[in-house]
């Protein structure tokens, strides 16, 4: 059993070394992030062939929260790793936000109007929907009786409720 503590032992040990080494050298955040998980898995595993070797169970809930926190720690540096585009991590001159905002505006102005319903039924009554009660294309329309004494108008329905 000694000999496959020490191959356990060797093989971490190994591991722990070229993390460490890709950790320095790098050459992207990225690389690093990954060499940091390596190290994490091979205390782990040190710990773990520790706790196998002396029969000590007091180790298990250090494994526990020492894999958690490693789990946790790279997913949080993987969120604030994640990669963004050169242009959006700039920050735009004045002249440059003006530019943008230019060309975001001439692109609402040719944008296809937004499906209306109201306005739609407005045509079809032959009101004008821009907001003018005017007839539209000729068309007269009659406007809506006043509500007689003791009667609501459409809009007050349920104002007394």
């Amino acid at each position: 059993m000694t000999v496959v503590y020490t191959f356990c032992t060797v093989v971490l040990g190994l591991a722990l070394i070229i993390a460490l080494l890709r950790m320095e050298r790098g050459p992207s955040m990225l690389d690093r992030v990954v060499a940091l998980d390596v190290v994490t898995a091979a205390v782990l595993g040190s710990i773990a062939v520790i706790t196998a070797r002396t029969d000590r169970t007091d180790l298990v809930p250090v494994l526990v929260v020492l894999s958690i926190v490693g789990f946790v720690g790279s997913v949080v540096i993987a969120r604030f790793v994640a990669v963004e585009r050169a242009e959006d991590a700039r920050i735009l001159t004045q002249e440059e936000v003006r530019q943008v905002l230019a060309q975001q505006n001439a692109i609402d102005d040719e944008a296809e109007p937004v499906h209306d319903p109201d306005a739609a039924r407005a045509r079809e009554a032959g009101i004008d929907p821009g907001g003018s009660d005017g007839p539209v294309l000729g068309l007269e329309v009659e406007p809506e009786a006043p509500p007689r004494d003791g009667e609501m108008g459409e809009g007050a329905r349920g104002a007394d409720r």
